[in-house]
């Protein structure tokens, strides 16, 4: 898998901003939008989120279709100044196992950075124990094809693109 070169500003939209819309395709195909906190790695060149297996239409929508968008549009409370909006268009993958943590560690913690009032909950043994269906989740991986992003969020003009064409 070939890792797309980002340039920097778009790097830190991918770890500054809180959430992006994460779009699915559904079975009947419509496209179908929601709010996730994705984690970036760098090292891979892959975006990590997760769905509830209380609510897994994510899971299923990509398992049927696996393409996939997430667009950061929203710069508030991420401290970038004149961010840009960026659009990512990949190919996603759900594992078939059911975790709470594994996997998914550096993801909390993202979470809980932007989030505290969620570590003190969880912190809580009888918290845990009462919501362990809210922690029972399906880890999604995607594979960026294009990246597009709009200099200061101005979707006026054309984005720029880094594309994986192999």
């Amino acid at each position: 898998m070939t890792v797309l070169s980002i340039p920097a500003e778009v790097l830190a939209v991918f770890h500054h901003f809180r959430t992006a819309e994460f779009s699915t395709i559904a079975k009947d195909g419509t496209p179908i939008a929601w709010p996730v906190t994705p984690l970036y790695q760098e090292d891979s060149g892959t975006f990590i989120t997760a769905t509830s297996i209380g609510l897994p239409n994510k899971a299923f929508n990509i398992r049927r279709n696996p393409r996939v968008a997430l667009l950061f549009s929203e710069p508030k409370a991420s401290g970038l100044p004149a961010a840009p909006a960026v659009l990512v268009q990949g190919q996603a993958q759900v594992d078939d196992t059911i975790t709470t943590l594994a996997g998914l560690e550096a993801l909390w913690e993202k979470i809980y950075r932007f989030q505290p009032p969620g570590s003190q909950i969880s912190s809580s043994p009888l918290s845990r124990y009462l919501m362990d269906w809210y922690y029972m989740r399906l880890r999604i991986v995607t594979v960026p094809q294009r990246i597009a992003w709009w200099p200061n969020g101005d979707f006026s003009h054309p984005p720029q693109v880094v594309a994986n064409v192999g």
